[in-house]
């Protein structure tokens, strides 16, 4: 075992945690990370014009049924996220009210938006009173982390601008992010993400401070996941540099490229984003939610395909249970060699 104060406050084997990948279903993906050891973690979910609500609260029960390890689930806080706000009041007395669940779920990853939205909902509070729940936000950026300790978040989320998905405008990697969330706030456990999907990756996270990592494109190439076929074979073939930085509705978000990334340019900042989004009516957020609906049922030309740069570094689909003992297995085996670094020099005494 590798043992973090990740892996204890959660009670799980490894230090390994599916990122969130919504709108597209991680739930089967969910129940195999957690049974190989790791935190399964379900995404803020609306496809196909389904509730969020009832999706999520279905995605629960079917973990629950399938698994008895513990698991998280996100909550996308943005201001372009309009059940946002009711999911933060209902999904924490949802949880309440079913002692298995209340259980299991260990950890609330909110993103993309406000730390404070989780964090002053009522019901929340309540839930935070009765159970040993942690709620960790995705920081893409330093003066993000210091809202969300100010915010008092139990744990930040180091994302850096090689992962798929949401992005700052600030584009700082992950090496970079990591070492200055560190630097700043020692006593706050922190996982590290975007970037990561080898054991190499995950000793080098552990040793710079992080005391867990999250994955998300390496997932996606499991058997496991819920990802269409056409999506997963994407990945081993790819390189690092098939992806991009483009607009997205929260903000910049890396796509693999294609005809859809091609169409997108990237706004230089909050600003320009802010004055872009009063311009958008909700035909045309509909629109833009079609292409991940394309990219769910396997068009992946026209459709909006997130992956992070750490597909160069992934060579094929494999099941979860075997991406975990590989990436464990590789960050044993470099851990245990860190201390050859390490010498002791003699200093000799010269007389005069």
């Amino acid at each position: 075992m590798i043992e973090t104060e990740i892996t204890k406050m959660f009670d799980i084997k490894y230090p390994i945690i599916s990122a969130p990948m919504g709108p597209f279903y991680t739930t089967k993906l969910t129940v195999a990370v957690s049974e190989a050891g790791g935190l399964g973690v379900l995404s803020h979910t609306n496809l196909l014009g389904k509730s969020s609500e009832k999706e999520l609260k279905k995605n629960m029960e079917y973990v629950v049924e399938h698994t008895d390890k513990p698991f998280g689930f996100n909550i996308r806080t943005s201001r372009m996220q309009p059940d946002a706000p009711h999911l933060c009041r209902v999904i924490p007395k949802f949880i309440i009210n079913n002692p298995k669940i209340r259980e299991q779920c260990k950890y609330i990853i909110t993103s993309a938006g406000s730390p404070k939205m989780l964090q002053s909902s009522r019901s929340y509070q309540k839930l935070k009173e009765q159970t040993d729940v942690q709620n960790f936000h995705v920081a893409p950026a330093l003066w993000l982390a210091d809202k969300c300790v100010k915010a008092g978040v139990d744990g930040l989320v180091c994302t850096g601008t090689e992962g798929g998905g949401h992005q700052s405008y600030e584009k700082v990697s992950t090496l970079v992010l990591l070492q200055q969330f560190a630097d700043k706030y020692p006593e706050i456990p922190i996982v590290a993400c975007g970037g990561f999907a080898t054991g190499r990756s995950l000793a080098g996270a552990l040793v710079m401070g992080a005391d867990a990592v999250a994955m998300g494109s390496r997932f996606i190439a499991s058997k496991e996941s819920e990802f269409h076929q056409n999506y997963k074979d994407i990945v081993p073939e790819a390189k690092a540099i098939d992806t991009e930085l483009v607009t997205g509705v929260f903000g910049p978000i890396r796509l693999w490229k294609n005809k859809y990334s091609e169409s997108h340019g990237l706004v230089s900042d909050k600003d320009e984003k802010m004055s872009q989004e009063q311009q958008m009516t909700p035909e045309m957020l509909m629109e833009d939610q079609k292409h991940y609906e394309m990219t769910y049922e396997g068009d992946i030309e026209n459709g909006a395909v997130l992956l992070g740069q750490s597909i160069g570094i992934i060579d094929e689909v494999s099941s979860v249970g075997s991406i975990m003992e590989n990436v464990i297995a590789e960050a044993k085996e470099i851990l245990k060699k860190a201390p050859n670094y390490l010498k002791e020099t003699s200093v000799k005494t010269i007389k005069v």
